[in-house]
């Protein structure tokens, strides 16, 4: 499955009823069989990411002798497509039923990534295949993503959905840790090019196990009428709710700067690791999975800290003492030099590991279900958007000024971004509301009194 992030506590939509047999909804708990068919299927599939994200840029260091740039570009086509497709995706996942969607991605995401390997081994491999492989994975992604968020609350009850991204996030921290080296261990034995396949093949996983769940999805768009509004019409409910939300759109604003930061470092990591430090790709690989300890630990604080500061608090807190560490990365050097890069990476990923697992299920929560897609993509676009900005400038600044001095610059842009959350709304939060009315009903209690 694809991707790294929205449902009503009251209800879980409107009438959970097959528009074929009219056979209800059977939620699961994180428990049951089919949530463990997702999880593992999502497991699988986050593995072959943690692969790829050190296989794809050493396929373009070392078999295609390509540039900074180029390593940097390679994030920024993956995400490009959230600022082409991510706001009609969200609203035909709303008409659409999710399951049909992500296994119709998986099964492109295949065939993209088992493109490269082929091509490599054929000899006819070329700068402009792993870019329109990027390109297209990242379409994919966008509907995936976008089904996969709207899908959860289908599977799990509202009291499960935060156990439940606890262990999806779990999943993916678990997936940094052990896909790096990995991916290390393969290059070495096979080459490059043999990480993307373990990519491919994690896809074909992915797609038999929700093949094989059983619980049946809501209508999509009960009311007939709502299937003829027109397309941009229904993108714009999407806008509107989140733009004025106080809360939604702090999250969005903040989620926007950091990505640029975060991913300004993370694209140029390998070349700087590889060409700036000179380490090699067994060292690499150690490297990037204690980094990923971060987002283990993460998933681990998550609960706990945000049940004694209360979800608000616990972000928040999450958010400001991971950006610091960010710092340490510029500050990397050869031999014991890479502990800088450690426990920078430790650190900071388990800030932003624990309060994406918060705010991911503050969303599920508090979004209406009718909505979910449209108000996820909306996110996702100015999120995600901002990962294809972050990788381009990533590369270009690492080509004109300098790799070291690229990460100076976005890891002090990380550090600033923090400023949005403690001069929003949040700041003033113990939790988050559960929904929208408990906001609506908090402003006209205030205005009453």
């Amino acid at each position: 499955m694809t991707g790294t992030s929205q449902q009503s506590p009251v209800d879980q939509g409107p009438s959970h009823q097959s528009p074929v047999d009219q056979s209800p909804v059977h939620q699961s708990s994180v428990a049951g069989r089919e949530f463990r068919l997702f999880w593992f299927g999502e497991t699988t599939s986050l593995l072959g990411n943690g692969i790829a994200v050190v296989a794809l840029p050493l396929v373009a260091v070392i078999t295609l002798h390509a540039d900074t740039f180029v390593v940097g570009m390679l994030t920024s086509v993956a995400y490009l497509p959230w600022l082409i497709l991510g706001l009609p995706a969200g609203a035909w996942v709303d008409r659409l039923s999710r399951r049909p969607v992500m296994l119709a991605c998986d099964a492109v995401s295949f065939v993209t990534f088992v493109s490269v390997p082929v091509a490599a081994w054929a000899g006819v491999l070329t700068v402009p295949h792993l870019l329109v492989a990027a390109f297209t994975g990242g379409c994919a992604n966008v509907f995936f993503t976008t089904a996969h968020r709207a899908y959860l609350p289908t599977l799990l009850r509202d009291e499960e959905l935060l156990a439940g991204n606890a262990r999806l996030q779990g999943s993916e921290s678990t997936a940094e840790v052990i896909g790096p080296g990995l991916a290390g261990v393969l290059v070495q034995a096979f080459g490059a090019v043999a990480g993307l396949l373990a990519n491919a093949l994690s896809f074909v996983v992915s797609w038999l196990c929700l093949r094989a769940i059983r619980t049946v999805e809501p209508p999509p768009l009960p009311p007939p009428a709502v299937r003829r509004r027109r397309l941009r019409t229904e993108v714009g409910d999407g806008l509107r709710f989140l733009f004025r939300d106080p809360i939604l759109r702090t999250l969005a604003v903040f989620s926007a700067v950091s990505n640029i930061a975060l991913t300004g470092l993370s694209s140029i990591e390998v070349a700087f690791l590889v060409r700036t430090v000179g380490v090699g790709e067994a060292v690499l690989g150690a490297v990037l999975t204690l980094c990923g300890l971060g987002g283990v630990l993460g998933v681990v604080l998550s609960h706990p800290v945000s049940r004694r500061l209360g979800t608000a608090r616990a972000a928040l807190v999450f958010q400001l003492c991971a950006a610091p560490f960010t710092l340490l990365f510029p500050l990397t050097g050869p031999g014991a030099g890479l502990a800088f890069f450690v426990v920078g990476g430790v650190g900071g990923g388990a800030g932003v590991v624990a309060a994406s697992i918060i705010t991911d299920t503050f969303r599920q929560r508090y979004c209406p279900p009718d909505l979910i897609g449209r108000i996820s993509a909306s996110a996702a676009v100015i999120s995600f958007g901002a990962i294809a900005v972050g990788g381009l400038l990533g590369g270009a600044l690492g080509e004109l000024f300098g790799v070291r001095e690229t990460l100076w610059a976005m890891s002090g842009l990380q550090v600033l971004s923090t400023a949005i959350l403690l001069f929003s709304p949040i700041r003033k939060l113990r939790d988050f509301p559960e929904s929208e009315r408990a906001i609506l009903a908090a402003e006209t209690e205030k205005a009453v009194s």
